[in-house]
């Protein structure tokens, strides 16, 4: 069995004994608190979240006047990857998940991953790991910038009027 030497003490900025009394102690200091730091974004995230569909729940999209034009939709008159999506939040809270499909399609499909990313973002923070998923891997993210773009084109064409919003 080999063994290692011990490394040598370097005099710390309280002294050559080392750091005063309590230092690396109390709140604020140590992983914990870099945790605690980390999780501000996810958390933060959360509550954007959570502010803007309230807003969107208590403010309906489908009457015009109370929120902003698509500005691609203003310019071009096609509908966006986007187009609709305040008013399939606005349906989803209000438990129309129907009506919420038709809206917008694919973000609908796309909430479950989501949340899988936010939750997985999120116990990976807690963990001290950095984000890491396969949904973030070259091949994935061009098949997503595939279906995108298809279902863009797609949903602005006369035979595809079910996925306009």
């Amino acid at each position: 069995m080999t063994r290692v030497p011990a490394q040598p003490v370097q005099p710390g900025p309280s002294g050559p004994d080392g750091p005063g009394p309590g230092a690396g102690r109390g709140p604020g200091r140590g992983p914990a608190r870099g945790r605690r730091a980390a999780l501000a974004a996810p958390l933060g995230t959360l509550a954007a979240v959570a502010a803007g569909v309230t807003l969107v729940s208590l403010r309906d999209p489908h009457e015009p006047g109370h929120y902003p034009t698509c500005p691609f939709l203003a310019l071009t008159g096609w509908y966006c990857p986007g187009c609709g999506a305040m008013r399939m939040v606005h349906s989803l809270a209000h438990g129309d998940v129907g009506a919420a499909f038709g809206l917008n399609p694919l973000l609908f499909l796309l909430l479950p991953v989501l949340g899988y990313l936010w939750v997985a973002w999120t116990v990976r923070t807690v963990r001290g790991e950095p984000m890491d998923s396969v949904l973030f891997r070259p091949w994935a993210v061009g098949a997503f910038l595939v279906v995108m773009t298809a279902y863009w084109l797609v949903r602005n064409l006369p035979f595809a009027h079910a996925l306009a919003p």
